[in-house]
């Protein structure tokens, strides 16, 4: 991570004042182990915080005006807190942006502007939620800059809504999620119907999560995401003939789906719905081997989650199957998978330690020559969630 004081002396560089009235918060990324495409579906996910994210320099301001930069792009804005409104030319700036908007739609004005410094350590368009990273530390620092409760289960569904309403992409609610209420050595069994949430605590052992980004960009504003989410609505108005009172496909039993799948007559539509219902049973099964502590089984699952991914709900591509396919190959590797919403972005790969080396350097060459693209290679740690970072350690 860059040095706080450089931050803090580039913050100064930006917008001009004192070092001592600027003000830190942080959020990490996050990737999912385990339950693809479930969240707007209703069903389970099972997201960890990392130990890398953004971090958020922030300083009151006596006017109106909202100044956001950042280290990571050129783009910067003056706005006025009266004119929030999405502009394309706004890039990475509207999801701060919208988190403003969020907050004063639902009444929290305010007190003053504010100049904003944002540095953030995830690769963008990685699929590791910068998106939600920038969304829930914006939400965070302004509720303790203006004094209120910061309740971070109601900032992960401001953080979801304002990304689904102000800059249009209907993602669900496990990125921010993950994102504000992580935990150190814990994933988050979390139902996205209920937000009924459990710290599982992840005992890998001598196992290494690793993140293998594909460097394939992926926008889901741009992607099938939408249409995707579409297809499982439509899923759902097939099977009301069975349930009326259906919502969401997470609310059906994978014997239920398999009962009434005859339903939906799209046959596209149906091996979606197959997925999201399949998917979300594997995640019930993921917290029951990780309770008898068998690895070797819950990567079988992740096998199984990438593999669903790809052929039944089709969001993997040339480039992330090419790194899956790698992967398993490597002696000391228990399973792999795409992580995120696909169409590039990582994948997630349970490696013993000892093969930590030679998967990184095996599964690079092999996905090199297969896809032309240099991969990067994360072995990552499982950390905390939101948070105001009280003094430079």
């Amino acid at each position: 991570m860059a040095q706080l004081a450089d931050l803090r002396r580039q913050f100064v560089r930006q917008f001009g004042g004192l070092e001592s009235d600027i003000t830190v918060f942080e959020a990490p990324g996050r990737v999912n182990l385990i339950g693809e495409h479930t969240d707007y579906n209703g069903g389970s996910v099972f997201p960890a915080a990392l130990t890398f994210g953004t971090t958020l320099l922030i300083r009151l301001r006596e006017d109106d005006q909202l100044n956001f930069a950042s280290t990571n792009f050129p783009i910067a804005r003056e706005i006025s807190t009266d004119n929030l409104t999405f502009r394309e030319d706004d890039d990475w700036i509207n999801y701060p942006k919208g988190v403003v908007w969020e907050l004063s739609r639902r009444g929290i004005r305010l007190t003053g502007g504010y100049d904003f410094l944002y540095h953030g350590e995830i690769p963008n368009g990685a699929g590791l939620s910068s998106s939600a990273s920038i969304e829930v530390v914006t939400a965070y620092a302004l509720m303790t800059m203006e004094g209120k409760s910061a309740d971070t289960v109601e900032i992960a569904v401001w953080s979801q809504h304002a990304e689904n309403e102000f800059v249009g992409v209907k993602c669900g609610i496990m990125d921010q999620f993950a994102v504000a209420n992580g935990k150190k050595d814990h994933a988050i069994l979390l139902d996205c119907d209920t937000l009924i949430y459990e710290l599982v605590p992840f005992r890998s052992g001598d196992y290494k999560l690793v993140i293998g980004n594909t460097n394939k960009r992926r926008g889901l504003v741009d992607s099938k995401y939408n249409e995707r989410r579409a297809q499982c609505e439509q899923a759902v108005r097939d099977l009301r003939k069975a349930y009326p009172d259906l919502n969401l496909l997470g609310q059906l039993t994978l014997g239920q789906y398999r009962e009434n799948q005859h339903l939906i007559t799209d046959a596209t539509v149906r091996r979606r719905a197959r997925h999201v219902v399949e998917e979300i049973n594997r995640v019930a099964l993921s917290m029951d081997v990780l309770k008898r502590n068998d690895l070797a089984e819950f990567g079988l699952l992740m096998n199984a989650s990438h593999d669903s991914l790809r052929d039944l709900y089709e969001v993997t591509g040339p480039e992330l199957d090419a790194m899956a396919d790698a992967a398993r190959a490597v002696p000391g590797v228990l399973g792999s998978r795409m992580t995120g919403a696909g169409f590039g972005g990582c994948t997630i790969s349970l490696v013993h330690q000892d093969s930590v080396e030679r998967f990184q350097s095996e599964v690079g060459l092999k996905y090199e020559t297969a896809t032309g693209l240099h991969p990067d290679f994360y072995v990552c740690d499982i950390g905390d969630g939101v948070r105001q970072v009280k003094e430079e350690a």
